[in-house]
């Protein structure tokens, strides 16, 4: 059965509706990215402290729909992916176990130097450390397999043993997570805390529905990230010649739910991704992204408080319903633009089309250029000063693994 938002309306949500109200309310809940420039917008003092206030934020005129009452995630944002604007938020800066949705902050940071068109040979090594039941695509060691199957892996199955052995490609597992570390800063992403990279509960290990949504914006400016993000389902080889061709594959399919349209869950419209999590720690987690009407927007949701395994989905569902029926309705409560100096790029330059796993092209737009930004002296002196420290935490906290959802 399809998720349509509740449209109810409750009397702390009408008082929100006051003509350029800021306001704290209690907690509630197709087509592609046109490929365009994003200008530089740094995040406005006013915009700043309402974001880092506690309680929900909307700064409402006149005719604007109330925000959905039916959201109960401890922290949720939703934002315009063109601008950077934060049409509303709760506890946007909340610290939060992130799951799998810190895989997006992996591929920002690994995707640019593993392109899917190379070739690797798993080594048993490689998958040695990846925790015991933790969500797979199953990789095989002795097997060879092209780059771009191994982010379909991190990308639709979660798979952490396609992670483990993308870190290992790029330098090792202490590395990675001091590039991310990096990565995450550069972008104004300053709640994230990567402990391990593939998103599993480890102690001190957090980001932010503020974050999220950085990385997801971000990641939709990159081409191949957007593809892989939108993949509903794919062939996965089994078995590989020497030459990396298959000698037999399998069907592998997103975990999440508003791509597949299953399990209870329909398809949103002009959904284009991007990623879902779930650990014990973290409860369920979710960056959803999606088009219509050339809008774009993106919805960060992290641990509902009431519901099973769709409430995820359907807090994130009436979120996108409200921030597409709000449009021109709201002014922005922040910006997900990093405070640059004057004069400095966007970090985001462009959101890239989409065409895969069965997403249709609204307006088949040409792409663009990932513009990433950062320095790589700046990245491997981090990565070296942090790799000792990353070393002796590497160990994973006890708790259920991040497994793919029931």
């Amino acid at each position: 059965m399809s998720i349509r938002s509740s449209g109810r309306r409750t009397a702390a949500g009408a008082a929100a509706l006051a003509v350029g109200a800021s306001v704290l309310l209690a907690p509630t809940a197709a087509g592609t990215p046109r490929a365009e420039p994003l200008p530089p917008r740094p995040a406005s003092p006013v915009g700043t402290s309402l974001l880092h206030g506690a309680g929900t934020h909307v700064r409402a005129r006149q005719g604007a729909p109330a925000l959905p009452d039916d959201v109960s995630a401890l922290s949720w944002l939703v934002a315009d992916v063109r601008t950077g604007e934060v049409l509303a938020a709760h506890d946007a800066h909340r610290r939060l176990p992130p799951a799998s949705t810190l895989k997006t902050l992996f591929a920002l940071t690994a995707l640019p130097r593993l392109p899917g068109s190379d070739r690797h040979t798993v080594t048993d090594a490689e998958l040695d450390d990846v925790p015991e039941g933790s969500s797979t695509v199953g990789l095989s060691a002795d097997h060879t397999y092209r780059v771009a199957d191994l982010w379909r892996g991190v990308f639709l199955s979660s798979g952490n043993d396609a992670v483990h052995v993308l870190a290992e490609m790029n330098g090792g597992w202490e590395v990675t997570a001091a590039q991310m570390q990096a990565k995450a800063r550069s972008l104004g992403a300053r709640d994230t805390t990567v402990v391990s990279p593939d998103g599993y509960d480890a102690e001190g290990q957090a980001s932010s529905a503020y974050d999220l949504a950085v990385f997801g914006r971000t990641g939709l400016a990159d081409p191949a990230f957007a593809e892989y993000a939108a993949t509903a389902d794919a062939r996965f080889p089994g078995g590989t010649y020497s030459d990396g061709s298959p000698t037999w594959t399998y069907g592998i399919e997103n975990t999440n739910r508003l791509v597949t349209g299953e399990d209870g869950v329909g398809r949103y419209p002009g959904i284009i991704g991007v990623k879902n999590g779930y650990t014990s720690r973290a409860g369920f987690t979710l960056i959803a992204a999606a088009r219509r009407g050339g809008r774009t927007l993106i919805a960060t949701v992290m641990n509902p408080q009431r519901g099973g395994a769709n409430a995820v989905y359907e807090e994130a569902w009436s979120l996108l319903d409200w921030g597409f029926a709000a449009a021109g309705r709201v002014d922005p409560v922040g910006s997900l633009e990093p405070t640059a100096p004057p004069g400095k790029p966007s970090a985001v330059a462009a959101v890239a089309p989409v065409t895969a796993g069965g997403v249709v092209p609204e307006d088949s737009p040409a792409g663009s250029p990932s513009a990433y930004g950062w320095s790589a002296a700046f990245l491997v002196t981090v990565a070296l000063a942090g790799a000792a420290a990353l070393r002796s935490r590497r160990r994973r906290s006890p708790g259920a693994p991040d497994t793919r959802l029931p």
